[in-house]
């Protein structure tokens, strides 16, 4: 049962940011911190993608796990009106699909970071994650993500091993 009115619910629901998330905040400082420059909400794009990296011809969504129903500790389904929310939580995830299938038919690659791999108590190392992002844009990967339980180090390697095959 909500303690809220539906009114009030609604207002609540409504203020929800977009962006500027303390996700992304967190994300958008550690990258900045080690150099790398980005637009922030190109519209011009499909999805008006967090993080433009021009220099690269790519971008970075950074999705709420709640939001886009990413399946961790922080995306529960609310008790009520379950069938509106499984819905809209399904139509976010279709959303998301198209758009990073039209940036990938323009020829950018995409990179998802999960809120759980920024915040709470899957989070990963800020550093350590901002040099998997540099790894990920210097390498040819069209598509990956990263959440709290990617292993980071995995990433730093296969994207060594995958620089210098193609570097030989």
């Amino acid at each position: 049962m909500d303690r809220f009115d539906s009114l009030t619910r609604s207002r609540i629901m409504a203020s929800v940011g977009q962006r500027d998330t303390g996700a992304e905040m967190a994300l958008r400082k550690t990258l900045h911190r080690t150099g790398l420059r980005y637009r922030l909400h190109d519209r011009s794009l499909p999805g008006s993608p967090d993080l433009v990296f021009r220099r690269f011809h790519a971008v970075v969504f950074v999705h709420g796990c709640y939001w886009h129903s990413h399946g961790c500790y922080r995306s529960t389904v609310p008790k009520s009106r379950q069938h509106f929310w499984k819905d809209k939580f399904e139509a976010n995830r279709s959303r998301d699909r198209r758009n990073i299938a039209s940036l990938l038919d323009g020829g950018w690659r995409v990179l998802t970071v999960w809120e759980c791999a920024l915040r709470g108590k899957l989070a990963q190392d800020p550093v350590t994650l901002a040099e998997a992002v540099k790894v990920w844009l210097d390498s040819p990967q069209p598509t990956a993500e990263i959440d709290g339980n990617t292993d980071l180090a995995a990433v730093l390697s296969i994207s060594d091993s995958g620089r210098s095959e193609q570097n030989a």
